[in-house]
């Protein structure tokens, strides 16, 4: 039998989504009492997803060196303990402390695919960058049409506690959205109906993802990652109203929607 083929178990590549927990801190006291006061009056918002420990922006005060450090055993105890499950951390190449910290024994080097947190381009990179982008635009010129877009996911029925629906494309749903259900898109969503539990769009990174809801009472709402819960009251003229909802850098905005 071929080393590469087995029944009983296969290795493929492949990319796994995940929250980003962004350090903008080596405070851990200050970490930890933000963390406690976000989380504890609703534990379960959070409680088991996988997150990524984004230390890159600890870099930005000292000038392309290594930046400030923080300790990463310690910090991975405290997203433990508000329930969150860290997988590994986004470094940039320049903040050695974190691989060798990796290589010790630590959490794994992850790779990140999002644009936010990036480092400046030096001139020598944006001219590659330039090439590059020339190479890859002759490229595409001799490559088929593009793969149509994902067709919309339709809901009709009401989702309870507890139930989940994943979109690859748009999300459009016909049905109340209760307390502990959660609908999930790659694209935009589109709720005819109140919003009672969480809706996460753009969740592969599309900041241009939105939201779109006819009654405004969620438990968490969210787009391309960055989110906003019930400890943070909606205002008067959009709770329990129709909204749309999108980003604007990197706060969400919520604005009525005139259907009349």
């Amino acid at each position: 039998m071929s080393l590469n083929k087995t029944p009983f178990f296969e290795l493929r590549s492949g990319s796994v989504d995940t929250l980003l927990f962004v350090v903008k801190t080596t405070d851990l006291n200050a970490l930890r009492a933000e963390l406690t006061r976000r989380f504890e009056a609703t534990p379960e918002f959070f409680g088991n997803d996988t997150v990524g420990i984004d230390v890159r922006r600890l870099s930005e005060s000292a000038n392309g060196g290594e930046g400030e450090r923080i300790s990463l055993a310690e910090l991975e105890k405290l997203l433990k303990s508000v329930r969150m499950r860290p997988i590994g951390v986004v470094a940039l190449p320049v903040q050695a402390w974190v691989i060798q910290w990796a290589n010790e024994g630590g959490l794994p080097i992850l790779e990140a695919r999002d644009r936010r947190g990036a480092p400046k381009l030096s001139v020598d990179e944006a001219k590659l960058n330039t090439v590059a982008a020339k190479v890859i635009e002759a490229a595409v010129a001799n490559t088929p049409p593009p793969v149509l877009p994902q067709p919309a996911t339709i809901i009709d029925r009401p989702l309870r506690s507890g139930q989940q629906v994943y979109a690859k494309g748009d999300l459009i749903v016909l049905g109340l959205v209760s307390y502990g259900a959660e609908v999930i898109a790659e694209g935009n969503i589109y709720i005819y109906a109140p919003l009672r539990g969480r809706a996460l769009a753009g969740v592969h990174g599309n900041l241009d993802a939105r939201i779109f809801c006819t009654c405004l009472e969620p438990e968490l709402i969210s787009i391309a990652g960055i989110y906003r819960t019930t400890e943070n009251p909606l205002s008067a003229d959009v709770q329990s109203k129709p909204v749309q909802i999108w980003l604007n850098e990197e706060k969400l905005m919520i604005e009525p929607l005139r259907l009349t």
